[in-house]
């Protein structure tokens, strides 16, 4: 070399150049360079806790549910944010949980219902976290795709079980080995004990992801033996809606969108109601029939609530561990649900539908680091927005496929531009026939859903006259011009994101409906 000065300063710059696109992980390794002193910042690790069929306002702080109580959960809330616009794009298992993983919408993953296979190639957030350094474990289900209860990519350690699980003695399959349960082993209480064991075999000093996903409280609910019976005096909170009939039509469309409402008293209009609304009450997802006369609502709601308690019992676990462990400050803590749930609103049961105690989810977020205490967030949060939060935490860039975005500075106060509505969309199920393909977005005043492929009504609610989205205002002359706008919307959204079409695949599953038995 001529001048090695310039060689020098050549390779320097290069050195710089490639420090420049390293992944910025959340820790440091090794001691100080210029002290010779251990680093002394911590690892931004990150828990997510999911629940099945949690619904948002089903948590004991929020005041909703009488008698119910959920004091670790409460306490997310009171040391963390609580997201009170937090909704799915398809209140359905595989779909909601494969968009969290993926960022992606459900027309975008194709994930589409609880049969759908994965589409080769998608990539879960956890892989890239995986790549940057940080130790990842998955506990609990998975119920995604055609993989069963097989190890997936992006994770160290792999616990999970076949399709929906059971609550007692369940049998799983970690790292490849099916390993059984007995003794009356309960599955929430094994999966927080699996999740403590992997946190004690970490390396402090490093971070790490545990994806820690409840069975509960899926239906048929079984609480844990010591929260048997503990609701059975409970009050139920019988919903307003539960038992409408045709001549509940005190006020058909109400007040013109720039009114404010006239009273706090109830508009129905049964005339636009859908008749698969009205029609699903007496099915396996209606009141009338509920799961086909094997348990009654009363019964139904108190277990549901009972079933709970051991999910905040993990909760609490989990941050006793990282408070005896010296992690409770830099680790982010998220719980979830994946879809929330119908105690017979309109008469309905159970999910899929775009009513808000189907598609509005509890999203609770503790981390010290970036949100205060006794945070209130109201912007519009969706399951697409976990992976890029995630990510960012971590110091990671969004990949490009993802279609949601990190509300990570929302949390630590900072105004940034963000959307102001929550696009939805469910798939026809050939199990359950009842409730069709549907579309819609919703914003802070008004709901739209386009019911697909049946010959029924479309709808549109007024949120703030209408909470309770049984004043269907979708023939009203008034809202004409604003139903037109928020179709676009909904069809621009599809046409703008890729789906413009509906995804199919072979139909393998046997139905539950007895009136179809045998029809193929």
């Amino acid at each position: 070399m001529k001048n090695p000065l310039l060689y020098t300063i050549s390779l320097l710059l290069l050195v710089g150049s490639l420090a420049a696109f390293r992944p910025q992980t959340s820790f440091t390794e090794g001691p100080d360079q210029t002290t010779g002193k251990p680093n002394a910042t911590k690892p931004k690790n990150i828990i997510y806790i999911l629940a099945d069929d949690h619904r948002y306002d089903f948590m004991g702080f929020t005041g909703k549910v009488a008698g119910l109580k959920t004091p670790n959960l409460d306490r997310l809330a009171k040391e963390g944010a609580h997201v009170r616009n937090a909704f799915v794009s398809t209140a359905l298992c595989s779909p909601s949980r494969a968009s969290i993983l993926t960022g992606q919408y459900a027309h975008t993953h194709k994930v589409v219902d609880n049969f759908a296979p994965l589409t080769p190639g998608l990539k879960f957030f956890p892989q890239y976290l995986q790549k940057a350094g940080y130790k990842t474990a998955f506990m609990g289900k998975w119920h995604m795709g055609n993989t069963d209860d097989a190890p997936q990519p992006g994770f160290d350690y792999w616990l999970s079980f076949k399709g929906q699980g059971i609550y007692y003695n369940p049998t799983f399959n970690i790292n490849g080995k099916q390993v059984a349960h007995r003794d009356s082993s309960y599955i929430s209480d094994l999966l927080t004990d699996y999740a403590v064991n992997w946190l004690n075999s970490l390396d402090k000093n490093k971070p790490f992801c545990l994806y820690l996903s409840h069975k509960a409280v899926h239906s048929e609910f079984q609480p844990a033996k010591r929260h048997r019976g503990m609701y059975k005096n409970m009050p139920i909170n019988y919903p307003e809606t539960m038992y409408l009939t045709a001549s509940d039509t005190s006020k058909i469309w109400g007040p013109k969108p720039s009114a404010s409402p006239e009273s706090n008293a109830l508009k129905v209009n049964m005339a636009d109601m859908p008749n698969w609304v009205k029609q699903q009450r007496y099915s396996w997802h209606g009141v009338d029939y509920l799961y086909h006369g094997a348990i009654d609502f009363n019964d139904f709601y108190r277990q549901y609530c009972e079933t709970l308690m051991g999910v905040d019992d993990s909760v609490g676990r989990v941050l006793k561990w990282l408070e005896e462990n010296g992690q409770l400050e830099n680790t982010m803590v998220v719980y979830m649900g994946d879809n929330g749930f119908s105690f017979g609103e309109r008469g309905l049961i159970d999910k899929r539908h775009m009513y808000e105690e189907s598609m509005r989810v509890p999203l609770l977020v503790r981390c010290p680091a970036v949100v205060k205490p006794g945070t209130k967030l109201d912007q519009v949060i969706q399951n697409i927005d976990l992976a890029p939060t995630f990510l960012a935490y971590a110091g990671l860039p969004k990949p490009t496929q993802m279609q949601g975005n990190s509300f990570l500075s929302l949390l630590k106060g900072e105004s940034i531009p963000w959307r102001d509505r929550a696009f939805y969309e469910y798939y026809w199920e050939a199990d359950f026939p009842q409730t069709p393909t549907m579309f819609g977005v919703r914003n802070d005043r008004y709901k739209y859903i386009f019911n697909h492929g049946v010959w029924d009504a479309n709808e549109l609610y007024d949120l703030k006259a209408d909470p309770q989205e049984v004043n269907n205002l979708i023939r009203s002359p008034a809202h004409q011009e604003i139903a037109k706008d928020l179709k676009g919307q909904v069809f621009d959204w599809l046409e703008s994101t890729g789906g413009l079409q509906i995804p199919l695949h072979p139909i393998k599953q046997k139905r539950f409906d007895h009136r179809y038995k045998d029809n193929y």
